[in-house]
């Protein structure tokens, strides 16, 4: 997979799971913010990446993520390591 169709692919799922408009998600945006996400929310991401990508995530995956490209590097790289 392409880091552009993961990026694509995670857009997709963040607009139908979060119900945000795609305007919305830009690279340099706060994601937690933008998501408005809680602790239960995260948890649902995790299982979303899970059935989407094949892998889990950590609450420490976590740290250091703060924008929308910050996650799409993530995931791109624990997708491409798998």
């Amino acid at each position: 997979m392409t880091k552009e169709g993961a990026i694509e692919k995670i857009n997709d799922f963040l607009i139908d799971e979060f119900e945000v408009d795609q305007e919305e998600i830009t690279p340099n945006a706060n994601m937690q913010e933008v998501l408005e996400l809680d602790s239960l929310d995260y948890v649902d991401l995790v299982v979303v990446i899970e059935s989407n990508f094949g892998f889990k995530l950590t609450a420490e995956d976590f740290k250091g993520i703060s924008t929308f490209q910050d996650f799409y590097n993530l995931i791109y790289l624990k997708a491409s390591a798998n």
